[in-house]
Formats: structure tokens, sequence, C-alpha cells
């Protein structure tokens, strides 16, 4: 029989060592696990660190398989409580860090993969977000996890929900993947419009640089600012990097200026604003957009440069360039950084970009060719993302619906479990 009990009896929940420099060396150094590691139900394990723990210290913070990791602080209320779970993926002995809390099935009571399928449902339906406090940082804390209801079937019950969730949430999945691949067929299509456009422009007019359509090149500033955007456009904010991605300007990815900070107008973009990202992952710095006429009190932060164009050049044609095959090469190629994970571009770097010799009514052209020749496939691609996020929905709606026992997966088909439920 279902009871209705709190996550301390479901399992054991226990808050990672805290990294400090006294253990960056040492005789005993063991890999451990981050809030980095850990994405929605999915462990990233490209980048692991390590740090010194000693043997005591290895019994108390290692981990095992079938152990479920939990974000327990983050920047963001939609990021804190991300889980996934522990499968002994490295044949080492492996820690975590304080950064997330490890919640172990008690034996005999919990079964792992239920409980795992809980901290999703937990994290997806907005509850550990809903313990969180804090400021810049939200933390949800190991005690009041441990304080948390939850639906506790016996075991038996418990395996047969997860084993219907793995079957079901699979079969979404597959769905989702292959809408994907219809969204990056149409991205592959414009890209060969693009690039057929440009090549045959460079082919006919050659290139100059850049500079020679500029005025000049600056970069804001990045005060300290709320985790969260600002509410409305009354409210200032300061742009993140991810405002700007392969052409298309966001303005809602923005952080909220603190009331007392220092206030520099300057650095407010302006609609036709030409942005060019300065620091990222390699296939992402030098992204480019344009800013629109959404943008109001916002602020370049130092990350993202603000490219001064002459008056006959049109910002668009410089951004479709800068999307360009050729060009994207040339820009990952220059990158530099001491780690693939973040690399830089100098404004000397934007500054030597080759651009299309042409006038101002040919650049109007290829922008309007592109508009027109992409028109279709941005129709499409909307309908895909619309389709990805009812995906989703119907996704969290099923964990939510049978981890907390609002139907019975001895006679449900994931086709049908959730109507009436709210998705």
């Amino acid at each position: 029989m279902t009871r209705t009990t709190t996550v301390r009896a479901a399992a054991e929940v226990a808050l990672g060592r805290q990294r400090a420099p006294q253990h960056d060396a040492g005789p005993h150094m063991v890999s451990y696990l981050r809030a980095a590691n850990v994405k929605d139900g999915v462990l990233d394990l490209t980048d692991v660190k390590q740090m010194n723990f000693s043997p005591a210290e290895q019994q108390i913070f290692s981990l095992r398989p079938g152990d479920v990791l939990v974000t327990e602080g983050s920047g963001s209320l939609r990021a804190v409580g991300a889980s996934a779970v522990w499968r002994g993926e490295i044949e080492e002995t492996i820690c975590f860090q304080n950064t997330l809390l490890r919640m172990r099935p008690r034996d005999g009571i919990t079964d792992g993969r239920f409980l795992e399928w809980w901290a999703r449902s937990a994290f997806g339906s907005g509850l550990f977000a809903s313990i969180a406090t804090g400021a810049n940082i939200y933390h949800i804390s190991a005690e009041r996890v441990r304080s948390l209801p939850i639906e506790l079937p016996p075991l038996e019950k418990q395996r047969r929900i997860a084993d219907f969730l793995d079957a079901e949430t699979a079969r979404i999945d597959k769905i989702a993947v292959l809408q994907k691949r219809v969204s990056d067929r149409l991205t592959e299509r414009d890209n060969a419009l693009r690039d057929g456009l440009l090549d045959r422009l460079i082919d006919a007019e050659g290139e100059i640089p850049l500079r020679r359509l500029t005025s000049g090149i600056e970069q804001g500033a990045s005060p300290q600012c709320d985790a969260t955007p600002r509410e409305s456009r009354h409210e200032w904010g300061v742009l993140k990097l991810s405002a700007v991605k392969r052409g298309t300007f966001d303005p809602g990815e923005n952080k909220k200026l603190p009331d007392d900070a220092v206030l520099e107008t300057t650095y407010e973009v302006r609609p036709g604003d030409f942005l060019v990202t300065r620091a990222n992952t390699p296939n992402l710095v030098g992204d480019v957009a344009v800013v629109g006429r959404n943008a109001e009190r916002l602020l370049l932060p130092d990350l993202i440069y603000r490219v001064r164009l002459a008056n006959d050049v049109n910002a668009e044609f410089i951004s479709q360039v800068a999307l360009g095959r050729r060009l994207r090469t040339l820009i990952e190629s220059v990158a530099r950084g001491s780690s693939q994970s973040m690399v830089k571009l100098r404004g000397e770097d934007i500054k030597s970009w080759p651009i299309p010799r042409a006038t101002r009514t040919q650049q109007d052209e290829l922008v309007k060719a592109m508009h027109d020749g992409t028109a279709a496939t941005t129709q499409l691609k909307s309908l895909v993302r619309q389709q990805l996020t009812l995906l989703a929905e119907r996704r969290q709606a099923l964990i939510t619906a049978a981890v907390t026992g609002q139907f019975d997966v001895s006679s449900a088909s994931g086709r049908n479990v959730t109507e009436g439920v709210s998705v």
C-alpha cells in the first residue's frame, strides 16, 4: 500500500565535501563530481576534476552505483535541483562536492530507479525550486530535501513504475530525436543557401577587411547582477552571452541590474547595433546578432563586443557573412584560450574578418534573398520547436503522474495516462 512519508525515510541525503585550496593537492587525489557535471537526467563526465580526499573522507563522500546526485545550489531557479544517477561510469573511487546532494536509497524501502524518477519529477515540477532560498545563488539544502513529502509505494510497485517510465520516456525521447533531426536538416538547407549567395558575391566582387567598414569596436562591463532576469522593461538589465545566438538577438536573456549598482548608460544597446560574442566555447565564440526594436534598458556586458558599422553598411548583411561557412571556420581557427571550453576573440581579429566587397544595394539584395529563401524553413522550424515543447511537457506530466500515484502503471499506457493531467 502506498504511504505518504518524507524523503528522510526513503533515502539517506548527504551534502558533499567543500572545495578548499588545501585540498587542491595531496597524497590521496580522487576524482569528484560537482554541479557542472549534473544535467537533467544526464551526467556530463567530459570535465571531471580532482582533489585530495583522505581515506576516511573517501568512505564518507564516495559514490556507489544507484546514488542520485542533485544540484544543491545554482544561480538560476530553473537549474537548481537538476539530478542524475551515478551508475559507476568510471571504474575508480569517485566522490562528490558540496554543490551536490547525494540521495542514497534505503535498502529494502526504496528502489533506486524509482528514487531517480522521483527526483526528476521534483525538478521538473518545480518542487525543488519551491524550497530554494537565496539571492544570487539559490540553495535547496539537505535538510529541506529530507523534509519533502514523497509517495512511497511497495518496492515491487516502485520497480513497475520505474520500468514503465523507462519505456515510455524512451518512446517520447525517440520522437524528440526525430523532430530535432528535421530541424537540423532545415538548418543545413538554410546554411547551404547562405553559403551559395556569399560565394557568388565573393567570386564576382572580391573581399575587404571588416575594419574598412567600421568606426570602432567596444565591449561593455559586467557589474554584479541578480541571478534572475529583469521583470519589466522599466528595469535595467545586463545582457547574457546567450542573448546573442546564431544571428538572433534575445532580449529576455539578461540579468537584472541591482537598484544600487552604478548605471553606465553609454553601454545601453540600441536597435541596429551589431553584436559579437567575445568569449565562449570554440563553436560559439564570435556568434553574432543585430539588436532588434524590442531592446530597451539593456546593457552591453564585457563578454560581448559592439561593432560600430559605417552608415552605408547593412548590419544584417554583416551578420549573414559572419554566419557563413568561410568566416565561421576562420573565427574558430583564430580564437585564443588555454582551455577549449572557453576561448576569446580580440577586437583586431574581428576587424580582420574578410567581408564581400558589396554596394549597399548588393548587401540589401543578399539579405532579402536570405529572408525570402528561409521563410518556409523558419516557419517549419517554429512548428518543430512547438512540438518539442509539447513533448517535453507531456514527458514531465507523465513522470509526475506516475511517481505520485495518479494512475496505476499496471494497466496504463503512456499514450493515454496523461488524459486529464494538466500539461
